[in-house]
């Protein structure tokens, strides 16, 4: 039997991406491996979200042409295949298949080509593709990754997913519920709903909170989240169907990207530092004890010094838990790539407000992490931790918590006690183990 190897990067819809390759690709007699080499087929499934990504990508093809084997199969898929389409042949002979996110289907097809020394392309939009018939193979052991949106229509300018995945469309509800019903059948008790602007999904007739209340209520289900959301799609019955619905967990991951009006109108947001902060009020207000992370970029074209203290004094009124901090990559096509070149900002001052923001966000997760400690709460085994004999834990509001244990225990519920901080990660000792539960809908403590 042939055997496949597949290296994902970047978000979580290409996690999940893998998971509908390697699907494809098992139903015609392909078996996985955990190794390049002497793989019969080699996918590198990218991201082109920022420079940085696609220039590990490059490296990693340069590394992986010393030890392939002579009539391997090198592929690459995703987001920077889509945006690089030919240019991708023509820079690396090893390579023989480019493929984006709506070409996996003919993935057998394309492969057997290769095989016969074709190179080629595959980097049609297809709005109709959704994969419905498609059995992933899924990844990890504790959740399910469901894509229930592809593509994107808001058109930030910073941004490439509307080049490389297309317009925004999305899923039936029944079929998103009978894929979960599925996965939970097979011992996964938390599901993860994807899409670009996850909470703007709506299949004709139903919307995001519909969503929600169907998925959340599959018996034996236990933990149901989402990313990554727009502000602007919060509507209020979303923000009541997560309040209401107890399989949604206590978690909101929401962009805000910079804390300036001025900065958030030219990466067209749509949405003002106002409109952010009032988005943020009504969620904590519906959900007691929500845990809010987010997105920042520093340096995009214009920024100022006032902006970019708007960003920071915003960091420290909503007081995030973590957040995800980025410096403005410029990506090719993207329109802000076409403002005034006198609008960049230079590399030492992107390089010193990081540096400055990261330690503004870092102080203010400490401060919160600290004030926890001593506290109970309910957290799922997720897999063995790096160091010592440790499990990695996520609780119900997304911290990471180290117990002691070994790895017969992941997959399992305890509450714990929160024994300790480094400021980002914590310590935990079981209290209790968390009892089945009876039915769909039964949550808490």
């Amino acid at each position: 039997m042939p055997s496949v190897f597949i290296e994902t990067y970047g978000c979580q819809m290409n996690v999940s991406d893998s998971e509908l390759m390697l699907g494809t690709l098992a139903a015609e007699g392909y078996t996985a491996t955990d190794a390049p080499e002497g793989a019969d087929v080699v996918l590198l499934n990218t991201c082109a979200i920022r420079e940085h990504a696609e220039t590990r990508v490059i490296g990693r093809l340069t590394e992986l042409r010393r030890f392939l084997k002579r009539d391997a199969v090198l592929g690459v898929t995703g987001c920077m295949a889509q945006r690089l389409g030919p240019r991708l042949l023509e820079s690396d002979s090893r390579v023989s298949l480019v493929i984006g996110p709506d070409g996996y289907r003919a993935l057998p097809t394309l492969i057997e080509g290769a095989r016969r020394g074709e190179r080629m392309t595959a980097t049609d939009f297809d709005l109709e593709e959704h994969y419905e018939d498609v059995q992933a193979s899924r990844f990890d052991g504790v959740k399910a990754w469901i894509p229930v949106q592809r593509g994107c229509d808001y058109r930030c300018t910073y941004c490439i997913v509307p080049f490389t995945r297309g317009s925004e469309r999305s899923r039936q509800l029944e079929d998103v519920v009978r894929e979960t019903e599925a996965v939970v059948a097979k011992g996964l008790t938390e599901v993860v709903l994807l899409g670009q602007t996850v909470n703007s999904y709506h299949d004709g007739a139903r919307d995001f909170a519909d969503l929600l209340r169907a998925v959340g209520a599959v018996p034996g289900l236990r933990r149901l989240r989402f990313t990554s959301p727009h502000p602007n799609d919060f509507s209020d019955p979303v923000i009541a169907a997560m309040a209401e619905v107890d399989t949604v967990c206590e978690h909101v991951h929401l962009p805000m990207q910079s804390g300036s009006s001025r900065t958030l109108k030219r990466m067209l947001r749509r949405y003002t530092r106002e409109q952010y902060f009032d988005c943020v009020h009504r969620l904590r207000a519906a959900i007691p004890g929500l845990g809010l992370t987010t997105d920042i970029i520093v340096g995009f074209p214009g920024e100022t010094d006032e902006d970019f203290h708007e960003t920071l004094s915003a960091v420290r009124e909503v007081g995030f838990d973590d957040a995800f901090m980025f410096k403005f990559s410029a990506r090719e096509g993207t329109p802000a790539t076409r403002l005034p070149a006198e609008m960049t900002v230079p590399d030492d001052v992107v390089d010193a407000r990081f540096n400055e923001l990261l330690q503004t966000v870092r102080g203010i997760a400490r401060d919160r992490n600290f004030r926890r400690v001593g506290e109970r709460c309910e957290v799922l085994v997720e897999k063995e931790a790096r160091k010592g004999e440790l499990l990695q834990c996520r609780s119900r509001d997304f911290k990471t918590v180290l117990i002691p244990g070994d790895k017969a225990q992941i997959g399992h519920y305890y509450v714990v006690e929160l024994t300790g901080t480094t400021g980002s990660t914590f310590t935990g000792q079981v209290v209790r183990e968390r009892a089945p539960l009876p039915m769909a809908g039964s949550t808490g403590p």
